[in-house]
This record gives structure tokens, C-alpha cells and sequence, in this order.
């Protein structure tokens, strides 16, 4: 499993134990409680195609 380096992302939902960080790639993870982190989304990588 590779090793990321997490930055928090400061939200309210921080009081209720929701938890958002950005990795070294800019893709968000979102931590609920003591669960473990997850990928929030997947951002699809734009490419430039020639037609």
C-alpha cells in the first residue's frame, strides 16, 4: 500500500467527527469517527486528445 502525505481540510463537520483531508496527489478523503480513511472521489485526469 503506497504512503500519502494527508493535509486537513477545516470544516464544521469536524465537531461531529467528520473529517476531510487532501493528499499529495489533490484527491479528498473523508475520515467518519475512528473509521478508516476513504476516497471520497475520483477526479478523472484530463488529457489532451487530437483528433
Amino acid at each position: 500500500m503506497p504512503n500519502y502525505y494527508f493535509k486537513e481540510i477545516w470544516t464544521p463537520l469536524k465537531w461531529v467527527k467528520i473529517r476531510f483531508f487532501r493528499d499529495d496527489d489533490d484527491r479528498v478523503w473523508v475520515k467518519f469517527g475512528s473509521r478508516r480513511r476513504q476516497l471520497l472521489s475520483r477526479q478523472e485526469v484530463k488529457t489532451k486528445t487530437e483528433a
